[in-house]
């Protein structure tokens, strides 16, 4: 019988053991990057991580560790521009994994199976008034009130909902999703008063024993500019045309609508009086390319029959008609008359130039720092006034629904902080793991699921919602494209490629660890890992 070759007779730790450990001059260890996705939410999702529990199919621990972020993602799912799709590593490779699809369904999930939000934290004994039911105001509320404070929200309007209810049209947000995502943080035991405009800050904090506020009130006060017009001349804001669709009167504008922008609020009112049986016309002076409403919806409204005139500016109006001029763009991209004029047909004219915030809660304010039509704010969302923060369309930022619930989270924790005084101090971000850091070889080509859009004629004629969402099946194959950027997910590469079988599994969710004693760094577990979870450094570290 052969005897066994020498070396499998050493028995590690022994003088006569091959330490190939003591070879090394670099080492790898296991870290966790920051997903590109992750990084460019403005919500601050952990995108990577409820996308680890939808590509198994527990939808519902998805939507948990989803919602300990972002409260809505139902509507998230509608409404949000996801940059997180801009900078996915998938891009590169063939297209982004379609995060907001799957968003959207865990969202749709939730609301169909009645999940609830884990119950809060025990009472604090704190009070914080919320000034503003939009989207920051109700994020806020969300964090404040699992967080154990008593939280009270006061709207002026009639509904909650802020800009996402009086500024996104149904087909794009259909109301019972919002009025379901509303009810379900209102349902942690946090207050909503209606019909409430808090016209003195101050005064309102006093008198209601209130500890922090945050102020969250929208941009509801549509920009004007002056345009030469006749007395019966119809000119009307896009704001108040899109509030209007939400009572029972809607706005007389006539057969022949001009919508004077080039943002996403034109886009959305000319595509509301398309389906309410106007001919729209989008009057813009710049180029598509320079228009800052978003691609897609440009091209969607285009496709619905809505007519937009590009490099063109409204000079005059009258009673029935409007005089524009034709514009070029200098070699700066600014745009220049050229003293060419047409006159083209308008029952009305509708301006969607941007909208300003109504202040004039802060009136008399000592300490407030008011810029621009803003609120000025420091690195911990609160302003010159102790105890009173604010975010959303009150501070200098993008104006967008993602932005402010991701304001409403930051000034959550903050106020929290600031109500027990002590500082709130972030976890520092990890390095982010960009595309060159991956190997995507190892990942087979999967093409992105596309979301179906309702039919042409329902759209120009109806407020059903555009654009579907994805069902169970799709759902999983979507989530199931994540590349899972800069994480282990124990694909066992690095365990089978080791030729020092240095790589430990440590078992089911708790990854690897390197025995050191038999590693001799010779990388091949870091460049043969697919996400990038591996990284080689030198030994003297």
């Amino acid at each position: 019988m052969p005897s066994k070759p020498f070396a499998i007779t050493l028995k590690p730790g022994t003088s006569l053991a091959n330490l190939t450990g003591t070879w090394r001059t670099a080492r790898p260890v296991y870290l966790d990057r920051l997903p590109p996705c992750n990084n460019a939410c403005p919500a601050g999702e952990n995108i990577q991580g409820w996308l680890f529990h939808a590509e198994s199919g527990d939808y519902e621990q998805a939507w948990r560790v989803l919602v300990e972020n972002n409260p809505m993602p139902a509507i998230m799912g509608r409404v949000c521009y996801h940059p997180c799709e801009t900078a996915c590593n998938r891009g590169q490779l063939d297209e982004a994994v379609g995060i907001n699809s799957v968003e959207r369904f865990l969202g749709d999930e939730a609301i169909k199976r009645g999940w609830k939000f884990s119950d809060p934290a025990p009472a604090t004994g704190k009070k914080v008034l919320v000034v503003g039911a939009g989207p920051s105001g109700l994020s806020a509320a969300y964090h404040l009130a699992r967080m154990g404070h008593k939280v009270e929200i006061q709207e002026a309007g009639p509904f909650a909902g802020g800009m996402m209810r009086f500024g996104i049209p149904k087909y794009r947000l259909p109301r019972d999703v919002l009025d379901a995502e509303v009810q379900r943080i209102l349902d942690l035991g946090v207050t909503l008063k209606l019909n409430t405009k808090v016209a003195n800050i101050e005064q309102s904090m006093k008198q209601g024993g209130f500890d922090a506020a945050f102020l969250a009130v929208g941009a509801h006060i549509g920009k004007r500019t002056f345009i030469p017009a006749g007395d019966a001349a119809h000119i009307v804001d896009a704001v108040s045309v899109l509030r209007s669709m939400e009572g029972e009167d809607k706005p007389m504008l006539g057969r022949k609508v001009v919508v004077y922008g080039g943002g996403n609020t034109a886009v959305d009112v000319a595509r509301t009086v398309k389906r309410m049986g106007a001919e729209p016309v989008i009057v813009y002076r710049r180029t598509r390319d320079k228009a800052p409403a978003h691609d897609f919806e440009i091209e969607e409204a285009l496709q619905e029959g809505v007519m937009i005139k590009w490099l063109s500016t409204i000079k005059q109006a009258g009673d029935k008609s409007l005089t524009v001029e034709k514009m070029v763009l200098d070699d700066k991209g600014f745009p220049q008359p050229t003293g060419e004029f047409e006159t083209i047909e308008a029952d009305s004219l509708v301006l969607a130039l941007g909208q300003d915030v109504d202040l004039s809660l802060l009136d008399g304010v000592a300490g407030l720092e008011i810029k621009d039509g803003v609120v000025q704010v420091g690195p911990n969302m609160m302003t010159g006034y102790p105890g009173i923060f604010a975010g959303g369309d009150m501070v200098p930022s993008e104006r967008t629904v993602t932005v402010g619930i991701g304001h409403g989270k930051k000034a959550a924790r903050h106020i929290d902080a600031w109500l027990f005084g002590t500082t709130y101090e972030p976890a520092p971000k990890h390095e982010i793991a960009t595309f060159d850091k991956l190997n995507p070889w190892y990942y087979s080509d999967a093409d992105k699921t596309v979301r179906p859009m309702l039919d042409i004629i329902r759209r120009q004629t109806s407020f059903d919602e555009v654009q579907g969402g994805l069902d169970e099946t799709n759902a999983l194959f979507e989530a199931r494209r994540c590349l899972s950027c800069g994480n282990c997910f124990e694909c066992d590469n690095c365990y089978g490629v080791c030729p020092d079988n240095a790589v430990i599994k440590l078992g089911p969710g708790k990854r690897f660890r390197i025995n050191y004693d038999y590693c001799k760094g010779c990388g091949l577990c870091a460049a043969e890992c697919p996400c990038g979870a591996i990284k080689m450094v030198p030994e003297d570290i």
